[in-house]
């Protein structure tokens, strides 16, 4: 379970292919923390850690299958930026919102419109997933977690705040075309 409050941007160092899936070796600060079988958020898809080397400061996931169907992960070369975050600890604030780190689809940026104060990101989406997303409601894009500003039948808007823009990976990998992943409200896709 994560909050979807992004706590570094990794770089990725390496891609291996593994036959259908794919090694994803990060370079992240957060490294000598981790331990092989605990989980991390990478871009919003949850993966086990298999491999933790704090000399170079870079840990390694394995992306079967499935995950890169469902994700962008198959997409990812090495030098990308990718948003991280470590699992909930028991006790934690819950500063977010509940994200699995189950990445339910993918969908693009259509648009990027800078105010004064924030950026305005509107992202389309399959509509057969309409059903998950409400005015106002909880979203997770690429592991971060958003609130709907505004809702069409197959496109959302969230509002970035300067904090998430220069935190996360949102300034250097959201440019207009690009596939970001999608996880719906937890609570939403239950009710």
């Amino acid at each position: 379970m994560f909050t979807g409050i992004i706590e570094e941007v990794g770089t990725l160092a390496n891609v291996t292919d593994l036959g259908g899936g794919k090694r994803l070796t990060i370079e992240a600060e957060m490294t000598p923390d981790l331990r092989v079988d605990q989980s991390v958020s990478i871009d919003g898809a949850c993966q086990t850690v298999v491999d933790v080397d704090s000399e170079n400061s870079t840990f390694a996931v394995d992306s079967i299958e499935e995950t890169l169907r469902k994700t962008t992960c198959g997409d990812l070369t090495a030098g990308t930026p990718v948003n991280l975050e470590r699992a909930l600890q028991a006790g934690d604030r819950l500063d977010g919102h509940f994200v699995q780190g189950h990445v339910d689809t993918t969908g693009t940026v259509e648009a990027v419109e800078q105010e004064e104060t924030d950026w305005l990101y509107t992202i389309r989406f399959d509509p057969q997933h309409a059903a998950y997303l409400i005015p106002v409601g909880s979203i997770a894009v690429d592991g971060i977690s958003l609130t709907v500003a505004r809702l069409g039948d197959d496109t959302f808007t969230v509002a970035i705040i300067p904090h998430t823009y220069e935190e996360t990976n949102v300034t250097s990998a959201w440019t207009e075309g690009a596939a970001v992943n999608l996880e719906f409200d937890l609570i939403g896709k239950y009710v």
